[in-house]
């Protein structure tokens, strides 16, 4: 088990991570918590509470948990944790929280964020508005497209998803991907990881903060929200940890 040389701690802002503990250490914790009598689910935000490593590759797996040093996928590091802890939580609970995102205990939204400390959960509001919400906007245009498309007497427009980028971001998808290569270095290719997708998704969230004006943010934004809603990821607001809506948006990034 290793992190990314060079990359920084999740909580870097203590003291420079000094004092959160090493990994092992961690899952250690999280075994005795639960072994304590601690219910699985508030001793594994504890232990998200204390994780250091942004990025790991266990075997021929990578875990990246912060996306671009600002977005932070709590549920992916869950995953990595309670692979951990196999004969102390069910599989059938296991399951709900990292397929579905079903909370085994019901948390609000301040006890969510306390538990697993602010720094994180600013990091956790930008992986949801950033990641979550920006795929659901390209889901939404390319809908917006397809009914277009089925619209037409004649004539079909195979390429739908080039048509969503530049419709959206004012780029191809191939102009997208070398201007991200050029700022970032990483090369997507036609084999992407999950992981590199979802750092491009929110380096092109953050490439439409930059250009659009901030009327066609809102709109594209609400866009998106009701995507969400649509799909029915949003049944429950307190399953994401935080309450998804335009002013927290706007309160966010409204700058």
């Amino acid at each position: 088990m290793t992190a990314e040389p060079g990359t920084p701690l999740l909580e870097g802002e203590i003291d420079d991570g000094q004092h959160l503990p090493a990994p092992d250490e961690t899952i250690l914790r999280l075994r005795q918590a639960i072994l304590s009598g601690q219910h699985w689910f508030e001793a594994l935000l504890d232990a998200v509470a204390r994780w250091r490593p942004p990025s790991e590759r266990i075997g021929q797996r990578d875990y990246r948990y912060l996306i671009h040093g600002e977005a932070f996928d709590w549920l992916l590091l869950a995953e990595r944790l309670l692979d951990e802890v196999p004969d102390l939580v069910s599989p059938r609970e296991r399951d709900a929280l990292t397929w579905e995102n079903r909370w085994p205990i019901d948390l609000d939204d301040d006890e969510f964020a306390r538990r697993i400390g602010p720094v994180k959960h600013s990091a956790h509001l930008n992986y949801l508005y950033g990641v979550l919400v920006e795929e659901a906007l390209q889901l939404s245009v390319e809908e917006e497209i397809h009914k277009e498309v089925r619209s037409r007497a004649w004539g079909y427009d195979g390429r739908v998803d080039e048509s969503m980028f530049h419709r959206v971001y004012g780029k191809t998808r191939d102009e997208l991907l070398s201007l991200h290569y050029e700022e970032t270095g990483i090369l997507i290719g036609g084999d992407v990881s999950y992981s590199d997708w979802q750092s491009f998704t929110y380096w092109l969230f953050k490439q439409r903060l930059k250009r659009q004006d901030k009327a066609r943010v809102a709109s594209d934004t609400r866009k998106g929200l009701a995507q969400l809603t649509r799909m029915e990821l949003a049944v429950s607001e307190r399953r994401h940890g935080a309450r998804l809506d335009e002013a927290g948006f706007a309160a966010r990034y409204g700058g």
